[in-house]
């Protein structure tokens, strides 16, 4: 089960490669999407076997953030079927000619299912060597992703995105062989169970080096500031659907890479040294976040912005430890669904609108009535309004502040959580608001169904949630924030 998790999406993707029919290569993304969301639901029953002497073991931790991550392919999927049939139309009518043959499809559509089975290979993966080749695999495989317009701008976000993200994960390298070197001679394991069981042995300068650059490194992946500045354009330039998943998925790999390192600093009785750290790096972005959605002038960019903001509350709940740490688990699922979601919408948008400026998209309630609803909804959404869930994941954090006596650091989390909130206002409510531009050629337009779907189930996720946890994703999120907070 756990290996098929990995292969069937990495055979699919490179079968995509050489099949002609797009039909063909569509369905078979449904497929698979399906399959992998199937599987991972048979592992949240029941837990599936360690593999090859424990590199491979998916843990409370890596049971929750792979069903983070099928459950948004899946999303995808369904939304980048019709997004690929539109996308080859438009295509069709343009005067490229390398256009009008199937290599842009085989592309997008291979590197998808292979960035499926990366992103897989990094939560199930337990041993430091293998989940740094995941990690910068998931780098190399998405960065056709997001060069998928091929236009100048978009050349220019692959390029600062495989940049950046190298630099980071070059860190992570060093990071691994610090691990290594506070073993001593004789064991040099990078396995997370031999680190955890010898954690009073290991060495404390060399631990506390390897966790800075685990994080930094890492951090850089996962859009902490002031490491993230690949991240808006990226978000910004690469296709909706691509989008959604490297903001409400792949953060959320570099986020399970980060807390690897520090699970075996937890053992070692440095937690204290890492939860400063990640209170810093978590107020730093809710910081940069603020300041640069009041100044936002595209939407796309905004939604980029914000991601960068949950990072931020997910690092500060991991810092305050104790019960914080079970609503930055909780917060990780709300804000991936919820993203996922804006980011389908936005596309829908910008496919009606043809541009990414905010000033020059009004109406969107009247044009694109189903869109406009999930567009507001997800505003209310993300900005934590309840009865969503974000609003309680928020409210944990918040109030595990406030009963560890930080009431400074609960008034800036506030603070900066209503400046926020009147920023993506002024940016959200004129958008679905007012006439249509006069010069819009549809000012009517017709929403496919596809097209809306996965946002209304992802939203109805959220609003579910933020009234009712099931019980078995409260234990799941009970036993996922026990790994990760040394506080009994």
């Amino acid at each position: 089960m756990m290996f098929g998790l990995f292969f069937v999406p990495l055979v699919a993707g490179l079968l995509s490669f050489i099949i002609p029919w797009d039909r063909l290569r569509r369905t078979m993304l449904m497929i698979v999407a399906g399959s992998h969301l199937a599987m991972t639901a048979c592992c949240w029953i029941v837990a599936p076997p360690t593999a090859l002497n424990g590199w491979f073991v998916l843990d409370p931790l890596g049971v929750l953030f792979l069903g983070i991550i099928s459950v948004l392919f899946f999303a995808a999927a369904i939304y980048g079927v019709q997004y690929l049939a539109k996308e080859k139309h438009h295509r069709q009518g343009r005067d490229e000619q390398f256009l009008f043959n199937n290599a842009p499809e085989a592309v997008f559509t291979g590197c998808l299912l292979i960035f499926l089975a990366a992103m897989t290979l990094v939560v199930m993966s337990q041993n430091f060597g293998v989940l740094w080749v995941a990690m910068e695999a998931t780098t190399l495989v998405s960065a056709p992703l997001i060069y998928f317009h091929r236009h100048h701008r978009s050349l220019e976000a692959t390029w600062k995105y495989l940049l950046i993200c190298s630099v980071g994960i070059a860190l992570a390298l060093l990071g691994n062989l610090f691990l290594a070197v506070t073993q001593g001679p004789e064991q040099s394991s990078l396995l997370l169970a031999d680190l955890i069981k010898n954690g009073p042995l290991l060495n404390i300068p060399w631990l506390k080096a390897a966790f800075i650059f685990l994080f930094v490194g890492y951090g850089t992946k996962m859009g902490l500031a002031p490491m993230h500045t690949w991240l808006p354009d990226a978000h910004s330039e690469a296709p909706s659907v691509v989008s959604a998943l490297l903001s409400g998925a792949l953060l959320n790999c570099a986020f399970v890479s980060v807390l690897r390192g520090y699970q075996a600093c937890i053992a070692a009785g440095i937690g204290d040294f890492c939860q400063d750290i990640f209170i810093l790096f978590g107020i730093l972005s809710l910081f940069f976040a603020t300041i640069f959605i009041f100044g936002q002038t595209d939407y796309k960019r905004m939604l980029a912005y914000s991601s960068i903001e949950h990072m931020g509350i997910l690092s500060l709940g991991v810092g305050l430890s104790g019960a914080a740490v079970y609503g930055a688990m909780f917060h990780a699922v709300n804000h991936s669904l919820t993203k996922a979601g804006l980011f389908f919408i936005a596309g829908n948008i910008l496919s009606h609108f043809r541009t990414k400026e905010v000033k020059d998209v009004r109406g969107v309630l009247r044009v694109l009535p189903r869109s406009g609803v999930l567009w507001m909804a997800g505003f209310f959404a993300i900005t934590g309004t309840p009865p969503f869930g974000v609003f309680l994941s928020k409210f944990m954090i918040l109030r595990a502040a406030l009963d560890q006596g930080r009431v400074g650091l609960a008034v800036i989390f506030l603070a900066v959580l209503c400046a926020i909130f009147i920023g993506a206002a002024r940016i959200f409510l004129p958008m679905a608001q007012g006439a249509a531009p006069e010069d819009l050629k549809n000012p009517a337009g017709k929403e496919p169904g596809f097209s809306v779907l996965p946002t209304m189930i992802l939203l109805a996720l959220v609003l579910v949630l933020g009234l009712y946890i099931p019980g078995g994703l409260s234990d799941l999120l009970s036993a996922a924030a026990r790994m990760i907070t040394d506080v009994p």
